[in-house]
């Protein structure tokens, strides 16, 4: 369940201790006025041995599992000081600006709500966004826990009390910009492995984004409208270690990380990608364990991700 996970505690840096989810206590009790929040991008930070790079994704749209986090946080200050409410449309991501709105669909049943990011999380790694409690309940998962999602960027949300966003990026500080991280998954070009043979990849089907109603097409904001949209009949889990431009970046790291994952082909913005996974899994708790293996073979970019 969301909630025990989001209760580890996570080691951070002094400069982004804001960017927690759930703060120290003596900080939560502080009362926030209802239209503290701001908006700001964030600085790097760091989760066990990974590290997350908040920035602008005005073109973010990413499949994997949806958690929630409910009353255990009502009135919790989030990353961006506006007050947390189990009851509003509001969500948790890890790198996305705050506030902005997402459509998160649920793969499951084809409910698809408009959201508004307001936090960081969450931190249990499997997951890919953490939603409201009433979030949850209208896209059909609250019992579950869990739901296979695809989420998608639409627009920078309104500032509590109507305030206007900036029009440029916020400066972040400077010196709250920790050192380079380690372990993470390079995506350059990289010399072909001495005597590797480059077999042609796995040709695979994507997932195909929802298609868009009327009501849909037009909504940017959260208003509590769940629309229904078509969704594949059958999907599956997979654990992806990366996805590279270079068919040698990806035959590269299947070296270092063992045979068992396997390389795919996609396109993405007219680009050619070369995936390189673990699965098919048909249970959340097999891909778990595989996302676990990889992570401690030094994959720390390693996510779920829902396809067919």
């Amino acid at each position: 369940m969301s909630q025990a996970a989001r209760s580890v505690v996570a080691v951070i840096s002094l400069a982004v201790l804001t960017a927690a989810c759930a703060t120290e206590p003596e900080v939560n009790n502080v009362t926030v006025p209802p239209n503290a929040g701001v908006y700001k991008v964030g600085v790097p930070y760091q989760i066990g041995d990974t590290w997350y790079y908040p920035r602008e994704q005005p073109d973010y749209d990413e499949t994997g599992i949806a958690s929630w986090y409910g009353p255990t946080f009502y009135g919790h200050s989030t990353a961006n000081g506006e007050r947390f409410d189990a009851s509003a449309l509001t969500a948790a991501h890890r790198t996305l600006p705050m506030p902005v709105n997402v459509r998160v669909t649920n793969l499951e049943n084809g409910r698809s709500l408009i959201v508004r990011v307001n936090d960081r999380g969450p931190f249990a790694k499997g997951r890919i966004i953490d939603l409201s409690e009433r979030a949850a309940t209208l896209l059909g998962y609250k019992d579950k826990g869990t739901a296979r999602v695809r989420v998608t960027f639409v627009s920078r949300a309104d500032l509590p009390g109507g305030g206007p966003q900036p029009s440029q990026t916020p400066p972040e500080i400077a010196s709250a910009v920790p050192a380079a991280p380690t372990g993470k998954v390079a995506s350059s070009d990289l010399d072909p492995l001495p005597g590797t043979a480059a077999s042609p990849p796995a040709q695979t089907a994507d997932l195909p984004p929802p298609a868009p109603t009327a009501d849909t097409a037009v909504a940017t904001q959260p208003t509590g409208i769940v629309t229904t949209v078509p969704v594949p009949a059958v999907t599956h889990l997979y654990v992806q270690a990366g996805a590279f431009s270079s068919y040698q970046n990806a035959l590269r790291l299947q070296s270092k990380l063992g045979r068992g994952l396997r390389i795919s082909t996609t396109t993405q913005n007219g680009q050619k990608l070369y995936r390189l996974r673990l699965g098919p899994y048909d249970e959340l708790g097999d891909a778990d364990q595989a996302l676990a293996r990889l992570t401690g073979l030094g994959s720390n970019d390693a996510r779920i991700v829902v396809d067919q």
